[in-house]
């Protein structure tokens, strides 16, 4: 194991507490993905020392998270996570939010015991030993996701979870352990506990996961499926659609193949402004697309990537109909001749000098004619034959 694991800040982080007469390791996400031979990043530290006294050793430190153990210490300008070691509290009832009353434990065992999956239950020392007590290499090493002893008292634990192991089946595209996935379909309704943004964030993760295929058919299989709102009955569609370059084309196929409503999904899972205005674009094109070919309207309204996730959801809908690739599309819009109000020849104080009249209204109506009028081939992009074509139309419309 390679003894330069880590940044030199948390390297830095780990020997100060060591030299104060603390445990402390690498632990998480960052361990795992140097096992797999990631680029390993985001590189935690687990600790014996109590969140005061790691306040202690270090000049600049924030309390994000102090209630859950967790304290940011910034070094070298890095900011670097360390958590007290700590054991699981399964005396709670909600599973909205994770619970403040977190019991902190002085061994590294019992700390990584509390740990979801057995591939995120290792710790990594400074000088590179690993710690590994529940097997998770040989579980990598056969790319499946086992939970820490119990399956069914880590779900019930956090629930949230169930869909954490999807996660990481989407991410890796590993299998989920026997056992592991007979919990999750013994436990799926417990997922109906917890709130939907922590449920919107695993979900953004499984959709653009490199297996989301895989995830999806394990949401169904699991039945975790039947307990997420609006999840397609029949998700054959949302398969075929996967994988997807982005949570936001997950979303957008959702709502397509459950065909709902943009306000209907938006409340459901808590979207964001801008995730329900790339919605709306999605599903206008789409219904664009069911009843045509893209226009060059629709090529100047609609962002490329808009234009390319409707366009994969009318393949799955159609696979029988001829369809557009990216490459088609793009060339589609370097085509037209001006792609923004910016690219006109003119602007609203050209059409007011030309009939020396005040502005209004009519101003932003006759440069949306100007523009459908260049975009349909009626007149070129130039002052010149753009004046003339707006003179003789306006007098003939009055």
């Amino acid at each position: 194991m390679t003894k330069t694991f880590g940044t030199s800040a948390s390297r830095e982080v780990i020997a100060t507490l060591e030299s104060a007469g603390y445990e402390a390791v690498f632990v998480g996400g960052s361990v795992r993905d140097h096992l797999l031979g990631k680029t390993a990043s985001d590189f935690d530290i687990a600790t014996s020392a109590t969140p005061d006294e790691v306040k202690g050793q270090f000049q600049t430190t924030f309390d994000i998270g102090i209630e859950h153990g967790t304290i940011v210490v910034l070094l070298e300008g890095e900011p670097i996570e360390v958590t007290t070691y700590r054991s699981e509290n399964t005396n709670t009832s909600t599973y909205k939010k994770a619970t403040a009353d977190v019991p902190f434990v002085q061994s590294l065992h019992e700390d990584l015991k509390r740990r979801d999956f057995t591939m995120n239950a290792m710790a990594l020392t400074l000088n590179g030993k690993l710690v590994d007590p529940f097997g998770g290499v040989a579980d990598l090493q056969s790319r499946i996701i086992k939970a820490v002893d119990n399956a069914e008292d880590r779900f019930n634990e956090d629930p949230l979870r169930m869909l954490r192991a999807v996660r990481f089946s989407s991410v890796f595209g590993f299998d989920i352990e026997l056992n592991t996935f007979t919990a999750i379909a013994t436990k799926a309704e417990k997922i109906k506990q917890v709130s939907i943004e922590r449920i919107k964030n695993e979900m953004d993760k499984i959709w653009t996961g490199s297996h989301s295929q895989k995830a999806i058919i394990s949401l169904l299989t699991t039945g975790l499926a039947d307990h997420l709102p609006l999840f397609p009955k029949d998700p054959q569609l949302l398969i075929n659609s996967s994988p997807f370059v982005n949570a936001w084309e997950g979303w957008a196929n959702i709502m397509l193949v459950g065909d709902y409503s943009v306000d209907k999904v938006v409340k459901a899972y808590k979207l964001s402004k801008k995730e329900r205005f790339y919605l709306i674009d999605v599903r206008s094109a789409f219904m664009n697309r069911i009843e045509r070919i893209y226009t060059n309207d629709d090529y100047y309204r609609f962002p490329q990537e808009v234009l390319v996730v409707a366009e994969k959801a009318f393949s799955a809908f159609h696979p029988e109909a001829s369809s557009l690739n990216e490459s088609e599309i793009a060339h589609a819009k370097a085509e037209l001749p001006i792609h923004s109000k910016e690219d006109l020849a003119i602007s609203g104080k050209n059409l007011l000098d030309w009939k020396n009249q005040r502005g209004g209204h009519w101003v932003g109506e006759w440069i949306s004619k100007i523009e459908s009028a260049i975009l349909h081939g009626n007149v070129q992009n130039e002052v010149d034959d753009i004046k003339e074509w707006f003179l003789n139309e306006y007098t003939s419309e009055k």
